[in-house]
């Protein structure tokens, strides 16, 4: 089931120590700006939540998993200020997942894009099907995936992120992904990877919550200066949104 609300929709549910984020919107799982605040708040709360140990990040239905930025509010900028606001989206959910306290498992169903990409890169531990094919499309619209790139090079490397970024319009498949490092696991059906995170989210939630915390505090050693850099880049990124080649790209896109 999906949902047809033009903000799109997010609900958390909790289930002993584990929280299951779960975003949809109408157009391919995309986000819009609310939705974006909405996901950083929720994962905000949820880290201060001592009751949980886990969260799984998910999206609605059985097609994509995210289409990254909404085309429609992409169009909508029509300053630097709007531009740099819109991609500071991207840039706080990233950071709140990277602050967050908790274990953050990715539940990848299918194709992603652009902030689809980075979403599933600042989950810490990431489970995906065959379907769940990856992109970085930005090149091919006039802008560059400028935010989500720190997230997404921590994960997968320096030459992976610039062969998937320079081949703009070429999907890499799910275990091109899963070599790389971005996807933990990978499987053939949407059962066998809802069968296998639930044993794994139950296992880790066991586990000691103070030394989960702790771990993943190293695990994401180096990357403090994120909360300035991801948003410097989203300023640059507001930029390059409204240049004439790519308003013209968008234009096309829409038609």
């Amino acid at each position: 089931m999906t949902t047809d609300r033009r903000n799109g929709s997010l609900y958390t549910k909790i289930d002993g120590q584990i929280a299951t984020i779960e975003f949809g919107h109408p157009a391919s799982n995309s986000f819009v700006a609310e939705l974006l605040d909405r996901l950083t708040a929720a994962l905000h709360k949820l880290s201060e939540n001592d009751a949980i140990t886990i969260i799984i990040l998910k999206s609605e239905g059985d097609r994509a998993f995210c289409a990254g930025a909404s085309f429609d509010e992409l169009m909508a900028v029509s300053n630097l200020n709007e531009g740099k606001q819109f991609f500071s989206g991207f840039a706080h959910v990233i950071n709140a997942m990277r602050n967050c306290k908790k274990v953050i498992l990715g539940r990848v169903q299918g194709k992603t894009v652009g902030g689809g990409v980075g979403l599933a890169a600042a989950c810490d531990y990431v489970f995906a099907t065959v379907e769940a094919s990856i992109r970085l499309s930005e090149l091919t619209i006039g802008i560059a995936p400028l935010v989500i790139a720190p997230a997404v090079e921590r994960k997968i490397g320096t030459a992976a992120i610039s062969e998937l970024s320079l081949a703009a319009s070429e999907w890499k498949n799910a275990y091109w992904a899963k070599e790389k490092g971005l996807y933990s696991k990978v499987f053939d059906t949407t059962k066998e990877l809802d069968d296998e995170l639930h044993f794994f989210s139950k296992k880790l939630a066991s586990y000691n919550p103070e030394a989960l915390e702790e771990w993943k505090k190293v695990l994401w050693q180096g990357t403090d200066h994120w909360d300035t850099l991801l948003v410097d880049r989203a300023a640059i990124t507001g930029r390059l949104v409204l240049s004439a080649f790519t308003r013209n790209a968008l234009s096309k896109f829409k038609k």
